[in-house]
């Protein structure tokens, strides 16, 4: 199992930015540099759900509501993906996981809250 730890998360006024970090210690680099890198949310009793992922090779692909807003990216070097949230709104408040490649390896997640 892929340990990844998550940390950014925090309260912010609405427009305001969070930016999260997920970093996979244990994992060696070689393993690391290809994964699809993936940021989830899950609201209150809904499933998690796409926000942005990476491939090994920096292709992105973004969901709907956060293109525009949020940018994800990764070090390889130190095995980290990072989601920059700018403009966050109210409808953003959730938790947020991340996820190695499409395992059921996930991130503790970390919530985040915007208030307007």
């Amino acid at each position: 199992q892929v340990q990844l730890v998550e940390s950014g998360g925090g309260e912010v006024q609405a427009g305001g930015s969070l930016r999260l970090s997920c970093r996979a210690p244990r994992l060696i680099t070689s393993t690391f540099r290809p994964a699809v890198m993936g940021w989830y949310r899950q609201f209150p009793g809904k499933q998690r759900e796409l926000v942005a992922s990476i491939s090994g090779a920096g292709n992105t692909n973004y969901a709907d509501f956060v293109k525009g807003r949020f940018t994800i990216s990764r070090d390889n070097s130190k095995k980290t993906v990072s989601l920059q949230m700018n403009n966050l709104k109210p409808d953003d408040t959730a938790a947020y996981y991340c996820r190695f490649g499409l395992t059921d390896d996930w991130g503790q997640g970390t919530q985040v809250t915007v208030f307007s």
